[in-house]
């Protein structure tokens, strides 16, 4: 679901934007998803490496046996 929204830029920063797309919404939705991804994925690889972490010594074993094997 679409939700409408104003905002204020600064005239330059407009211009900028309508030179690289004409759709303005299509523009800065592409622009604040990758932001957020930008910002979300250091969080996000923290919390695998923490869930690596926790298993490391049991995934450790379990590789050792199968190159003994």
């Amino acid at each position: 679901m679409r939700v409408k929204i104003s905002i204020a830029l600064p005239k330059e920063l407009l211009g900028r934007l309508d030179r690289v797309d004409k759709n303005r919404s299509a523009m800065l939705e592409r622009a604040a998803r990758a932001y957020l991804a930008q910002l979300e994925g250091p969080a996000r690889n923290r919390k695998d490496n923490e869930i690596i972490d926790r298993f490391a010594e049991r995934l450790n074993r379990e590789a050792m046996d199968t190159l003994e094997y």
